[in-house]
């Protein structure tokens, strides 16, 4: 079985590799002739003033007494230059913004692993296009920063006084330089100033994706080259901007980053043509070099070429757009460039992509043949389903390995030939071996098609159905979280279609009420948009309500509660009330502009420390474990909230109570073992191996059940696969101080809580339902991998960060899930069974 899980790890490792060389291969060319338009500019310098996450109606926009916040960029608006919004492209992050405003293209996806500070492809800017560049900015990244908004932006948030008034700050910044500038070249008329933005910063102080308040920046523009002012009666935009700005009268241009804005330049037509035909021609040049590429290594009965721009069509559209300027019929070459550019880029697109069917299908093929060999050997090993079928051994024949090796050495040949790279190799010939793997069980194939062909057709075809929904559901909660309540919805009449409501009334109007209850959590707005702290209160005291029942209850039974678990629950009590009045005091003093108090950030510290400690000092006996478990975990979980979330771990525990309870039902219901009282199981007790059973049809529904509550503990309140879905005010108890490393840990470790409460409760569903953990992850081994099956075509190399960063974390997610679950399950074994004393002597447990 370890041989087993590491060529699992390693073929899921090639799986994951897979989608770089797939989707995120950089689309930038290398070796092209420059072009340059034959005309002299007409500013010999360029000063550019880039406000690292300026927002648009901040700088545009009048404070409460009708004065702008930038007067000198006001000034210059009405009076010296053109101005307009920069519609910014996703991601609206402070490299690609940068780089589409120096070098004049959109983010290359091959960076999404690189992070914000470099770009791993070395191109072609502005920068080193000019004679002499100097920079001064951030020094963590491209040194064009006006310093402070963006840090502001993320610490006090862009509707803060910090962040406005450093607008001031900025502008008189720039009214500096500019006056410096025009001095030292004795105001020669031959500067060229711009001011804009790289991105923006939306309301909770984060930018990435596509929101208005994140794309929309501002372009101000003067000096040399530069149309003056443009006085108009009215204006025709889709927004109120120009009316709220009081804007109305000086005419607004609106451009897309990255793209020449013609109508903001004061020059001839003749002038524009021409920059524009220099510029379509260079992009025919990348075009050429990536065809030139892609034919060099391509067979030539395989090379499929771009149609819609063959060397005819490129040579009429050069002629003919000479042609028009020789004419004077500008307006002509400007539309025929554009075209020309739009056809190059789609052009470019497809030699890009040229290779990415024959990947995508060698690694789908890989991928059907890993799920079918971890099903097969699950039916072999850990079923009954092909007991009683014939177990006639036949001989092994040499024609099926003669002809995968035949097959291997083709398809290596076949790769040869072309000069593939290495990671082709390695995409064309894994599915090979995982194939040949499955064809030897030829024989519990074919017993398996007997079996299930014995079975009644409606039965097979219903839970075929049910268990592709299922999936389905799974899949689309990623993208949807209202899809889990769906799925906790048909949990909730689960016990109603079938016997169990007969059987066990109480447990079924629980595990109903508790699904319904959770079943709402999908449905509220992601966490940390508006926090509450009354809510992170109110989940304290129906704790302490929970505790105060549960420890009235154990008390009763004087022969099983002794003193040494009263103790341990009165502490963790103590540290729930504790834990309410540091989340409180806490926020006060933030709201006073206090900061954090020394005594709440060492209670919450030493509160973390102890909640994995604690527990282990209570009893194992099922239920007050898994109640000691929740108690700590929770104290932890409330410092870590700001609002409904706090609610979430306490309503998923209640019914993964349930759930233990009506697994005992099923399981007496079939007939497999008899129910056993869960204040007489022991999570110390270990299990005899030859008391496991062999897996039945209900144990992948348990299977099933165990993925869609980790999927829910995963979205119930946020998405994990986006740091865009939490706020930074959660980890205010423990620090205050921006460490992007710490708070990333407590932030990860507050997303894991859940995770814990959910595999504890499955522990003790293994346990008392006799279920081996071995058998339960093939299980889950199939299920998330026909998961990561769906979410490999959903992989996206276009949009912004958090598009393309969520669809890899989806993948990413469902493909270390089994991983994940071994981490999980040793970590919940930990809890669940280990026992420390406060004591040196023993103590004794009489059930």
């Amino acid at each position: 079985m370890l041989l087993f899980f590491t060529l699992g790890l390693l073929i899921h490792f090639v799986f994951f590799a897979s989608i770089f060389d797939i989707y995120f291969t950089s689309p930038l060319v290398h070796g092209m002739t420059p072009q340059f338009t034959p005309l002299p500019p007409p500013a010999r310098r360029l000063v550019l003033f880039v406000a690292d996450g300026l927002r648009a109606d901040a700088l545009y926009e009048l404070d409460e007494n009708g004065n702008s916040r930038a007067p000198f960029i006001r000034n210059i608006i009405m009076h010296e230059g053109s101005w307009g919004i920069s519609h910014t492209r996703v991601p609206t992050e402070s490299r690609p913004g940068h780089v589409a405003l120096i070098a004049g293209f959109y983010e290359d996806v091959s960076a999404v692993a690189k992070g914000w500070k470099e770009n791993p492809v070395e191109f072609d800017s502005l920068f080193n296009e000019s004679k002499y560049t100097w920079s001064w900015g951030s020094p963590d990244i491209l040194p064009m920063f006006a310093k402070g908004i963006d840090t502001n932006g993320h610490a006090h948030r862009p509707s803060s006084r910090d962040y406005k008034h450093n607008i001031k700050k900025v502008d008189d910044g720039v009214k500096e330089i500019v006056s410096m500038f025009n001095h030292f070249y004795g105001n020669d008329g031959k500067t060229t100033f711009i001011f804009t933005s790289d991105h923006g910063m939306t309301d909770w102080g984060s930018h990435g994706a596509g929101h208005p308040s994140e794309t929309l920046t501002p372009l101000v523009t003067w000096g040399a080259g530069i149309k003056y002012p443009q006085r108009v009666s009215a204006q025709q935009f889709d927004d109120a901007f120009l009316k709220e700005w009081r804007l109305e009268n000086w005419k607004r241009l609106d451009v897309n980053q990255g793209i020449l804005p013609v109508d903001y330049l004061n020059n001839t037509d003749l002038f524009k043509a021409e920059s524009m035909f220099t510029n379509a021609v260079q992009i025919l040049e990348q075009f050429k070099v990536k065809m030139t590429q892609k034919k060099e290594v391509t067979l030539p009965f395989l090379f499929t070429p771009f149609k819609l721009l063959s060397d005819s069509k490129q040579f009429n559209i050069l002629r003919k757009a000479r042609s028009y300027i020789k004419h004077r019929k500008f307006d002509e070459v400007v539309s025929l460039c554009k075209e020309l550019i739009h056809l190059a880029l789609k052009g470019l697109s497809y030699y890009h992509t040229y290779d990415r069917f024959f990947l995508g299908v060698n690694v789908v093929i890989g991928f059907v043949g890993w799920i079918s060999y971890a099903s097969l050997l699950i039916i072999k090993s850990h079923s009954n389903l092909i007991k009683g079928v014939s177990k006639e051994v036949k001989k092994p024949s040499h024609l099926l390995p003669c002809s995968f090796v035949a097959i291997g050495i083709l398809v290596a040949f076949f790769l040869l030939i072309q000069a593939c790279p290495w990671t082709y190799y390695v995409y064309g010939l894994l599915p090979l071996p995982i194939w040949y793997a499955v064809l030897r069980e030829f024989q519990v194939i074919q017993d398996l098609v007997v079996s299930v062909l014995t079975y009644p057709l409606s039965h097979f075809v219903g839970y075929l159905l049910a268990f592709t929904l299922g999936i389905e559901v799974l899949v689309l909660s990623f993208f949807y979280r209202y899809m889990l309540t769906a799925g906790l919805t048909a949990f909730a009449a689960w016990p109603f279609l079938t016997r169990l409501w007969t059987r066990a009334k109480m447990t079924s109007l629980s595990w109903t009420f508790f699904s319904l209850l959770l079943a709402v959590f999908p449905l509220m707005p992601v966490v940390g948009r508006k926090p509450d702290i009354s809510l992170v209160m109110g989940a304290g005291l129906l704790v302490l309500l929970l505790s105060l029942c549960v420890v009235t209850s154990l008390m009763k039974r004087k022969d099983s509660f002794i003193k040494e678990e009263l103790l341990v629950h009165l502490l963790q009590v103590l540290s729930t009330v504790l834990s309410m009045y540091v989340v409180y005091s806490t926020q006060s003093s933030l709201l006073r502009k206090q900061g954090l108090p020394l005594m709440n950030q060492i209670i919450s510290w030493a509160t973390l420390a102890s909640s994995l400690v604690v527990p282990l000092l209570s009893s194992p006996v099922l239920f007050q474990r898994l109640f000691s478990i929740l108690l700590s975990l929770m104290s932890t979980y409330l410092l870590l909230s700001t609002g409904y979330e706090a609610l979430f771990p306490l309503v998923l525990s209640c019914l993964m109570f349930v759930w233990i309870n009506i697994e005992q039902e099923t399981l007496q219901q079939s007939g497999v073992c008899c129910k056993q009282k869960l204040t007489s199981i022991q999570f110390s007790y270990n299990t005899d191996i030859t008391q496991f059973r062999q897996l039945y049809l209900d144990d992948i529904r348990r299977a099933f059940f165990l993925v869609f509550f980790l999927v829910t503990a995963f979205f119930g309140t946020g998405n994990i696969a986006s740091i865009n879905s939490f706020d930074l005010a959660s980890v205010y108890c423990f620090l205050t101080v921006f460490s992007p490393f710490m708070m990333g840990a407590l932030m990860m470790w507050k997303i894991l809580i859940p995770f814990v409460l959910v595999m504890c409760a499955f522990e003790a569903v293994q346990l008392t339902t006799q279920l081996s953990s071995k058998s339960l992850f093939l299980i889950v081994l199939v299920i998330s991998d026909i998961m990561a099956l769906h979410f490999f075509f959903l992989v996206k190399d276009y949009g912004s960060w958090l598009d393309i960063g969520t669809s890899i974390s989806h993948y990413v997610i469902v493909m270390s899930m089994t991983i994940f679950l071994v981490f999980l399950n040793g970590l919940a074994q930990l809890l669940t069974t280990k026992k420390l004393r406060l004591c040196g002597k023993p103590k004794s447990h009489f059930m």
